[in-house]
């Protein structure tokens, strides 16, 4: 992995390390945003959610904690495509690349998309 994936992990590792998830967390999402399409920014926020159904699209909309305001920002290179679907895939590997060390995040279902889109399900 890269060192935007390094700055990635040690963001997580902060939100993890320095906040109690509650203990009704049933769920996580990692809720993308697209923060300017023009120079493909894009960013990404944490959510631990009360609720999950993989038949409701809605159950990331239970959140019992967010990293609100603390969120990972990303400019997609020259060398990557640069939409958001690229974003959403680049992120989704830097997840799952995180899930394999970290024991909070692999052991509940975790889900990723933008706000205004369709979640995906990260295996």
């Amino acid at each position: 992995m890269n060192e935007i994936y390094t700055e990635f992990k040690k963001w997580l590792d902060n939100l993890i390390e320095n906040n109690k998830m509650p203990e009704n967390t049933l769920s996580y999402c990692f809720n993308l945003y697209e923060e300017s399409a023009e120079d493909s920014v894009y960013s990404v926020q944490l959510v631990a959610c009360d609720k999950f159904d993989e038949n409701d699209s809605d159950w990331a909309c239970e959140e019992v904690w967010s990293s609100g305001e603390n969120i990972f920002c990303i400019e997609l290179s020259d060398e990557q495509e640069k939409d958001w679907s690229a974003a959403q895939t680049l992120i989704k590997s830097w997840v799952q690349e995180y899930m394999r060390d970290c024991e909070i995040l692999s052991s509940k279902p975790v889900g990723i998309g933008f706000i205004d889109g369709e979640l995906e399900l990260i295996e």
